[in-house]
């Protein structure tokens, strides 16, 4: 079954593995498999169920995914070691493949953009700030709903290649540290 390890170092890449039985889940994870699921997603994030008690490191791309998309998660639960990704289990329990687009969206480099809904408002507006890391994108969307009143919900969207080519982009390292801006394409 295709599925995806996102390992603790963010630096180190997450790469595509295959996994066919549960002593494969837990040669990736280390030790017994806990599984948290992302409904909207299709898929199931697995990790150590004794990370915690191992004090395994805190797994900032799979806890931020995780946050992202179950926001009751958040301030309460964080996951720790490496984590493997897989598709939801199908209607016997048994795991499935990590959905195509899913697999694609995390491991495609690119450029990254918040993109805000406001209150009374079904119009999507761009942030004019971008990101390089997905992961990166998903906590500034967290940020952004947590501390714009006026926001309602947000989106992490790929950068299409015509607006950057048209634009001299700043060093990688300048747009890292760059804060989210709600002027520009944002309404105020």
């Amino acid at each position: 079954m295709r599925a995806l390890r996102i390992p603790v170092d963010a630096d180190e890449p997450i790469r595509e593995v295959q996994v066919d039985k549960l002593e494969d889940y837990q040669a990736i994870v280390g030790g017994w498999v806990e599984a948290v699921d992302i409904h909207s997603l299709g898929i199931t994030i697995y990790v150590a169920e004794e990370g915690l008690i191992m004090q395994l490191p805190f797994n900032s791309r799979a806890s931020f995914l995780w946050w992202y998309f179950v926001p009751e998660a958040r301030q309460k639960a964080m996951l720790v070691g490496p984590a493997l990704i897989t598709g939801l289990p199908d209607r016997v329990g048994q795991g499935t493949d990590i959905p195509s687009q899913v697999a694609d969206q995390l491991l495609s480099k690119g450029e990254w953009r918040v993109e805000v809904k406001v209150h009374g408002d079904p119009k999507w507006y761009k942030n004019s700030a971008t990101y390089d890391d997905y992961f990166e994108a998903l906590v500034w969307a967290m940020v952004t709903l947590e501390r714009w009143t006026l926001a309602e919900d947000t989106r992490v969207v790929p950068v299409p290649p015509d607006e950057l080519a048209g634009e001299e982009a700043p060093p990688p390292a300048a747009r890292r540290h760059q804060a989210p801006t709600h002027g520009g394409d944002c309404p105020d």
